[in-house]
């Protein structure tokens, strides 16, 4: 079968893996019809996302159909159409015995510290797969893994209904994080520097928006926030200055949410953190989360349904990653299609 393998930072190569099979573990054949491309994908790809190992066989947004399954397998049949969850635990660690299996002191991801999903037929355990609902189509679905991803993060910072929320950055991740923000009644603020994302986050539920690089951002919170800041700010942008910027402008008592997986230094004040008495939370995959966002799917709660901006054929990923390259303003996600 082929697959699409990272050899080394900025080197992606289309290569030729055996086939793999059903056995105890790993007893559900999955053929792979759709994977997305994230923004930790692309990390893998330059070398900027320090968990990676190489050579890789990246993907961690896939989307298949059941084509075999082992003789214990009890819920799934041939057929099924599925997501498969990224995060592989040990079940007995420190975390996995405190239910936060995400941060397994063990941890294997799909397509970063283990082969992921650029590849034509994967063997998963059962308990690792999600029955899709008809009402989405395999490319879309691939945005399914982004929204547990939001789900987590919002799970992080205790959102409750009085709470006004800042986002920074507007881009795949961001733009998850508001989908499901906006099902409460806390206030959203998005920040970002791109106005055609801005305008777009404001058409799908944000309360407010602001120009990182025209407006005075600080003025702008507080006008947006009763003066106070923001009792929850996330960093979904992960550049130089958010964090600090997060940091800067959310209020006493409030909570601020890291998404990167930047290894570059950046500039954290202390005084702010502990005269304001701020949480600064990390936020890393999801913990069961896959379940909870196909309830609000079925539920109507959420439309996924053209999600996908832009589509290739597996066997031009490196077209696409060119093209993620190019900075084009019309991407918002991008899927592989098998």
């Amino acid at each position: 079968m082929k697959a699409i393998q990272i050899v080394k930072p900025g080197e992606l190569r289309i290569i030729d893996m055996e086939k793999p099979h059903t056995d105890i573990k790993n007893n559900v054949l999955v053929k792979i019809k759709a994977a997305g491309i994230c923004g930790s994908d692309v990390g893998i790809y330059h070398g900027t996302n320090a968990a990676a190992t190489y050579p890789r066989v990246i993907g961690h947004e896939m989307v298949g159909v059941v084509e075999e399954i082992g003789e214990n397998v009890r819920q799934l049949h041939i057929g099924d159409r599925v997501i498969i969850n990224q995060v592989t635990s040990c079940g007995h660690c420190y975390p996995c015995r405190h239910n936060r299996g995400n941060v397994c002191d063990n941890l294997k991801v799909r397509g970063v510290h283990i082969d992921g999903g650029y590849r034509e037929y994967m063997a998963v355990p059962e308990d690792d797969c999600y029955i899709l609902p008809e009402s989405i189509s395999d490319a879309d679905a691939v945005m399914i893994e982004p929204t547990t991803i939001a789900i987590q993060c919002l799970s992080r910072a205790a959102i409750e209904d009085d709470d006004i929320i800042f986002i920074i950055g507007c881009g795949a991740l961001g733009s998850s994080i508001l989908r499901i923000a906006r099902l409460t009644d806390a206030k959203i603020i998005v920040g970002d520097v791109v106005e055609d994302k801005l305008k777009e986050a404001l058409t799908n539920g944000a309360d407010y928006a602001i120009n990182l690089l025209q407006d005075n951002f600080e003025e702008k919170i507080r006008e947006y926030s009763n003066g106070r800041g923001p009792t929850v700010t996330i960093d979904a942008a992960c550049t130089k200055d958010s964090l600090m910027n997060a940091i800067s402008v959310t209020g006493n008592a409030g909570r601020v949410i890291t998404m990167g997986f930047s290894v570059n230094p950046t500039e954290v004040n202390q005084f702010l953190i502990t005269s304001k008495e701020l949480d600064v939370r990390g936020s890393r995959l999801q913990n069961k989360k896959f379940g909870d966002a196909i309830r609000l799917i079925k539920e109507k709660k959420i439309n996924l349904n053209n999600a996908v901006s832009h589509t290739f054929n597996f066997m031009d990923a490196q077209k696409a990653f060119d093209f993620i390259d190019s900075k084009d303003n019309s991407i918002r996600k991008i899927a592989l299609l098998f």
